[in-house]
């Protein structure tokens, strides 16, 4: 990397000095992740995430100190380049731990499932599914993975569900400018405002999010699950991830308690944090009366009465119901967990939980998706756009979301950020399924290749069996590259395109 990539060194530098600001959050997980080998007894652990520690502090420092006082504000074209790099860095560096801890354990010692981290591709795989919320695994068998490595799993995806940069501003609240904190804060695909102020809005957010990850531990420990399982299903539920440490997701346990449990677990987990704050408060009308919100609920109704409709004739009585409804649940909130064979599933099924993870939970949630907002305003945009047609032409036609009424001088820019992030995200979609269908095994079907592709940039994690270790590395690359863009909303990778192109200006 050049200045004239840039076309001035200042951009570069501020890009590299906050880079160097990032970078260490991977080193400060790897630390509080070190406490896991010391209480079950895998030393062997120890040397890789103080590794990982290290390489990040010292990468880290080696870009921030030498450029802290020449670079200048981060403005908004920074943040969103310094996302879309710095994702990649952390998603590297949070690979490190799977191959460091595969080659340390004595190979009679291993597992095959461990063995797979090996591979680079396949740790790092690991690593940006992971923290993007993905929940798609490389670990065929996630119980015979050491509880070190159970940890790190789920320790990324519970803090990539609030996001990396999050984590950096909660640390670095104090010595950040409030526009800078901002342009880096919206850079990772956050926009919503609890408090005025980034820093007060961040505290509340952590609050919550700690709040209700401690509560969920007790639901599934209550329901049946022993207390090391409810603790990582509970990070991953909360944070719409989906990572497990069964040998088969939520279907090892086959118990209806423990998926009423994660149902609603799953739902909280993709509700906007300012809904959280007002239920929190006490106006637990909130859930119906927030637009967003209630239409979450409603399609999330919906898909499971049409999907049950679709299985019932294949599955058949109360199990059509409970299959149809934790699958429906996970798929729209893009959590992940899967209590059934969804390879055996009819084209109809799978293309019905693509649509669901197309669509995703409430803007201002962990959850994946193009979000529930940018399809009910696409949905209004076409419904404002006919009543414009057949009224006079001088009549005011009021565009309303809600309860609340867009000035029409803005109407055009919101139908216009959320078609452009739909259409985008439908481009890149594509050519996830175009690879896909050149590079898996020719059982996998058009719609299996189109759930797959779905359900990583979706951020979801569901999968019909064609993630796995043995997968082509174009195929895996491809799926990395469709979690990265669908974690960022796209818009940061295409700046970071620009960029190195045409410069930042």
């Amino acid at each position: 990397m050049s200045s004239s990539i840039f076309r001035a060194k200042q951009d570069l530098f501020i890009v590299l000095r906050d880079l160097g600001l990032l970078i260490p959050v991977v080193g400060l997980m790897a630390l509080v992740s070190m406490a896991i080998p010391l209480i079950y007894g895998e030393t062997f652990a120890l040397v890789p995430f103080a590794i990982t520690a290290a390489t990040s502090f010292a990468l880290g420092a080696s870009l921030y100190f030498p450029l802290r006082k020449v670079a200048g504000d981060t403005q908004l074209k920074h943040g969103l380049i310094i996302a879309a790099i710095g994702w990649l860095i952390i998603a590297a560096l949070g690979s490190m731990p799977f191959v460091l801890t595969a080659v340390m354990v004595d190979a009679n010692a291993s597992t095959e499932t461990l063995q797979v981290f090996h591979d680079p591709a396949s740790a790092f795989f690991e690593s940006i599914s992971g923290y993007t919320g993905t929940g798609l695994t490389m670990a065929a068998r996630a119980d015979l993975l050491p509880k070190s490595l159970q940890w790190w799993r789920s320790f990324i995806e519970w803090i990539g569900g609030m996001g990396v940069i999050v984590l950096m501003l909660s640390i670095l609240a104090g010595p950040r400018p409030g526009a800078a904190s901002h342009s880096l804060y919206y850079a990772e695909a956050r926009s919503e405002r609890i408090h005025p102020s980034i820093n007060s809005t961040l505290r509340t957010m952590w609050w919550i999010f700690f709040l209700y990850t401690f509560i969920s531990v007790i639901a599934l420990w209550g329901a049946g699950m022993p207390m090391w399982e409810s603790i990582n299903h509970a990070m991953t539920a909360i944070s719409t991830g989906g990572f497990s440490v069964t040998d088969n997701s939520i279907a090892s346990y086959n118990s209806v308690a423990i998926e009423l449990t994660l149902i609603p677990i799953m739902l909280l987990g993709a509700i906007s944090f300012a809904v959280h704050y007002e239920m929190m408060r006490g106006n637990g009308w909130i859930l119906w009366r927030d637009f967003q919100t209630r239409w979450f609920l409603i399609l999330t109704a919906i898909g499971i009465a049409v999907l049950t409709l679709e299985n019932f004739g294949i599955i058949g009585g109360f199990q059509s119901l409970r299959d149809s409804a934790f699958q429906m649940v996970s798929s729209i909130t893009c959590t992940g967990f899967q209590t059934a064979d969804l390879s055996v599933w009819s084209p109809t099924g799978k293309l019905l939980l693509a649509a669901a993870m197309f669509i995703g939970g409430a803007a201002g949630s962990t959850a994946g998706g193009i979000k529930v907002m940018r399809m009910l305003i696409l949905m209004k945009g076409v419904q404002w756009r006919f009543r414009k047609i057949v009224s006079p032409r001088q009549a005011i036609v009021p565009f309303r979301i809600g309860t609340s009424t867009v000035d029409e001088s803005q109407v055009g820019q919101r139908l216009e950020d959320a078609s452009l992030i739909t259409f985008l995200w439908l481009i890149f979609l594509g050519l996830g399924i175009v690879v896909l269908l050149h590079t898996v095994p020719p059982e996998y079907t058009l719609s299996d290749v189109v759930f797959e592709v779905a359900s990583a940039q979706g951020n979801v994690g569901l999968s019909v069996g064609i993630t796995h270790p043995a997968m082509s590395l174009l195929s895996k690359l491809t799926l990395c590259f469709n979690m990265w863009i669908g974690r960022l909303e796209i818009i940061p990778v295409l700046m970071l395109v620009r960029a190195l192109f045409f410069g930042v200006q």
